[in-house]
């Protein structure tokens, strides 16, 4: 399975299994199994670098056991092959989103505007509060 030009999944890496669907299907729901499970051990793959495979499992959350596999079920069509499409659709788009490396968030400065404007309604704030209270004698 291609994933990128420099990431390829071997076929033997990936295992499926097929249950019943709860879906689509009508009285076929209960007696042929479409629904399919893929399950990729991320862990034991040669193809993922450490950072993706730790993105991985963040990304995949439930979806990942602590033996280092993913679980993808796919259960939304009537057939086996088109769910078995789906489900290999899910995988490559959850490793494509994990290799892409995090965007470093760079620091705006605060423009000048925003800050005398901030500063302004701070002032008036403050002005109004100070009328509302008692004059002293002293004044």
């Amino acid at each position: 399975m291609k994933i990128t030009d420099a990431v390829v999944i071997d076929e033997a890496e990936l295992h499926e299994s097929f249950v019943l669907n709860s879906g689509p299907g009508g009285q076929n729901v209960n007696k042929v199994h479409t629904a399919v499970q893929l399950r990729f051990n991320f862990t034991r793959s040669n193809a993922l670098h450490d950072g993706a495979k730790a993105r991985l499992r963040q990304l995949a959350g439930a979806r990942a056991t602590k033996a280092g596999e993913i679980i993808i079920e796919a259960r939304e069509y009537r057939t086996q092959g088109q769910n078995r499409a789906a489900a290999r659709r899910k995988l490559k788009a959850l490793l494509e989103k994990a290799l892409r490396p995090p965007t470093k968030r760079k620091r705006t400065q605060i423009p000048y505007s925003a800050k005398r404007k901030r500063l302004l309604k701070k002032r008036e704030r403050s002005d109004l509060k100070s009328n509302r209270r008692t004059p002293t004698l002293d004044s």
